[in-house]
């Protein structure tokens, strides 16, 4: 019975289609996916060349005045890409994953980014996660909205339920020949993944097919739910689309626009220009006053004293280091109310089925906002880092030669961080069993 059901359903031209579809657009995601790694890692290696020459050409400029080849020289910190992200692209697309600054006023440098076309990022990219969450919901509904209730508007279905001596047994097959099918066609595109983008077998990797194997089994639940209601093929058909477009479009929608206004983002422009005020107003105020707030942020360095010339390089970078200090208010409340919203969004998605498999995904690709916040915060410091180890040779007024500028190649920030097993399947579980044990007590109410 179960080999003629799955004959059956193969036999039609629309599941063949529909098949081929899926299996199409899962390999167009896997080459955007290896567009954008390439993108990455060629973007990673001209800023090494381009550190290395830079650094070259001004040491030869400015062999002299340590002071004044720092302000040019910049350093570069690169967010690891690692080979899952291909599949969850996620905010890599709109943040920087690469941070080059110098030593001056980090707040002024922090966030610049790359010009991107706004059209393309309004499109997004049509990554694995685009196609899981977006296009696997609509096969699926296609595949189950009139798996019971085309039988009886046919009349078949009194013959079937006569015949067997196991009804619901007889539902079930059908769901799972369809859930086989889905399932067989994410996992292939899974496996082409790791062959094609060369993504290696870790936990990431398991968690994230986990993940997305539960996500299609809701789906399945969900339709199993309504064809239990015993509605005719045209009232589950909207049914079921109405869901969808309710957890793929419209509840995101609301999420995004509660979290806006209730946890507005001061701009980053605002502490930008903070910073950039408080360190050009020093050039009118009195020098000994600056360098006693730099004494205050940095105790180590008062043996330096208070220079006696018009202009030195340790009153220039105290400016610097003020204008950082006076926008430190704004830059934190900035990133706590990215981190609150950040926790705001996941605490709600775990309600909703489709955001949180967004978050998710994001999460354990590394492409999330949690990890844009983490790298930002590792930008801070290695831009700190840099200014103490050159800090000491500025202010003895070292040349350019008592450094070994060979060794300074560019960063790397590997993000370990991932969301744990739990949190990413329970919400998706429960909502399994909800609609699965609503679905089966209405069925076997049925069947009785």
């Amino acid at each position: 019975m179960f080999k003629l059901a799955f004959k059956n359903f193969l036999s039609s031209s629309g599941v063949k289609i529909g098949i081929a579809f899926l299996i199409i657009t899962g390999l167009v995601s896997l080459i955007v996916g290896n567009q954008f790694l390439a993108k990455q890692a060629e973007n990673v290696e001209a800023t090494a060349a381009y550190q290395k020459a830079h650094i070259s050409k001004n040491v030869q400029y400015h062999p002299d005045e340590l002071g004044l080849l720092l302000y040019y020289v910049k350093f570069s910190l690169v967010n690891q890409t690692e080979r899952i992200n291909s599949l969850s692209i996620g905010q890599r697309d709109v943040n920087p994953s690469i941070q080059s600054v110098t030593i001056r006023g980090l707040e002024g440098q922090k966030y610049d980014a790359d010009l991107q076309n706004p059209s393309n990022l309004l499109l997004g990219n049509i990554d694995f996660s685009f196609v899981l969450i977006y296009l696997f919901p609509l096969f699926i509904i296609a595949f189950t909205y009139n798996i019971i209730s085309e039988e009886r508007e046919s009349g078949t279905w009194k013959i079937a339920a006569v015949q067997s001596s196991n009804l619901f047994g007889l539902i079930l097959k059908l769901f799972t020949v369809r859930f086989l099918v889905v399932v067989f066609t994410l996992f292939l595109t899974l496996f082409l993944a790791t062959t094609f983008l060369k993504i290696p077998l870790n936990t990431r990797f398991w968690l994230f097919s986990g993940v997305s194997f539960l996500y299609i089994l809701f789906w399945f639940a969900l339709s199993f739910w309504v064809a239990s209601m015993s509605k005719s093929s045209s009232y589950n058909a909207v049914t079921l689309l109405s869901a969808w477009i309710l957890l793929i479009i419209v509840l995101p929608a609301m999420v995004n626009s509660y979290l806006v206004s209730a946890y507005p983002v001061p701009e980053a422009m605002e502490t930008t220009v903070k910073q950039r005020n408080g360190y050009h107003e020093k050039w009118d105020m009195d020098k000994k006053a600056t360098i006693d707030k730099f004494y205050t942020h940095y105790p180590q360095f008062k043996t330096f004293g208070y220079p006696k010339e018009d202009f030195n390089w340790l009153w220039y970078y105290a400016m610097q280091q003020m204008g950082d200090d006076e926008a430190a208010g704004e830059s934190k409340a900035l990133r706590e109310k990215l981190a609150m919203r950040n926790r705001a969004s996941t605490r709600i998605a775990s309600f909703i089925p489709s955001v949180h498999m967004q978050i998710q995904l994001n999460e354990i690709a590394g492409s999330g906002l949690s990890n844009q916040l983490r790298f930002m915060d590792e930008t801070g410091r290695f831009h700190e880092q840099l200014r103490l180890q050159f800090y000491p040779a500025i202010f003895k007024e070292s040349p350019a030669s008592s450094q070994q500028w060979e060794k300074f190649e560019i960063e790397n920030f590997s993000d370990n961080n991932m969301t744990s097993a739990t949190s990413a399947a329970l919400p998706l579980v429960v909502a399994i069993l909800l609609f699965s044990v609503l679905g089966w007590v209405r069925f076997r109410t049925m069947v009785s």
